[in-house]
């Protein structure tokens, strides 16, 4: 970055930021100055991913992002607690998989209220202040699963295609506004999601990854600094993979 702390000043909600990209995510942007909003289901998880942040002025956040109206509440209480929010990033995200003809109806239905509803609950929330302000950058955390499909994982894939096309119709709706929303879809990267992979199927992962590897949380979070950063102000309604080349 040519500047260290390009994001000072600012306040980022960050969903699902406790632990994996999340809080890679965080602890980036909080050396790049900004004030860490860690929004997670988990309060003690939420409050102890603090410890990490450098910077002072970060706190943490317990929020179901499927429910709107808690969407709504801890928006709220993030800029009364911490200041006008600034960046927004839509990280947090499960799965449920299972092929598609044993695919439960709750798990289908939980996974698109999360990973899509929840998105879309926190950027209806957010962008009504950001409008405002006319300013703000927004930032949904998708992946490769949703430009490809997957077997086993139509639930999980159709949520993230599903967040391709909001991030397109949230660019093109507030851009008047200043706002930017932009997406990264992360390929395979080592979480505790790929922690459990048998080596054979890490070897055979990596011989479909050009640069033969998988990715590390910190791939993904250099990304999303700089799209929420100054230096992307004529970027939006893009979505970056971060996959080693796998899907280009």
């Amino acid at each position: 970055m040519s500047n260290a702390r390009e994001l000072a000043g600012g306040v980022a909600i960050v969903t699902g930021g406790s632990r994996g990209i999340g809080l890679a995510v965080s602890g980036s942007l909080a050396r790049g100055g900004a004030r860490i909003a860690i929004v997670a289901r988990d309060a003690e998880r939420a409050a102890g991913a603090l410890d990490g942040l450098e910077g002072d002025g970060h706190a943490a956040y317990s929020c179901d992002v499927s429910d709107s109206r808690a969407c709504k509440k801890t928006v709220a209480a993030v800029e009364s607690g911490q200041g006008p929010v600034s960046i927004l990033v839509n990280n947090a995200g499960i799965t449920r998989d299972n092929i598609l003809l044993r695919l439960r109806d709750d798990d289908w239905a939980q996974v698109i209220a999360t990973n899509l509803g929840g998105s879309f609950n926190m950027v209806r929330a957010a962008a009504r202040r950001m409008m405002k302000r006319r300013s703000g950058s927004i930032i949904n955390i998708t992946s490769v699963i949703g430009l490809m499909g997957n077997a086993g994982q139509a639930n999980y894939a159709a949520s993230k295609a599903g967040l391709h096309g909001l991030t397109k119709s949230v660019a093109k709706e507030f851009a008047s506004r200043n706002i930017r929303c932009n997406a990264v879809a992360p390929g395979f990267i080592r979480t505790d999601m790929t922690a459990d992979l048998d080596e054979s199927v890490v070897d055979a992962l990596k011989e479909r990854i050009p640069l033969a590897r998988l990715g590390e949380p910190d791939d993904v979070a250099g990304v999303v600094r700089f799209l929420a950063g100054p230096e992307a102000r004529y970027i939006t309604g893009q979505i970056i993979t971060v996959d080693g080349g796998m899907v280009m």
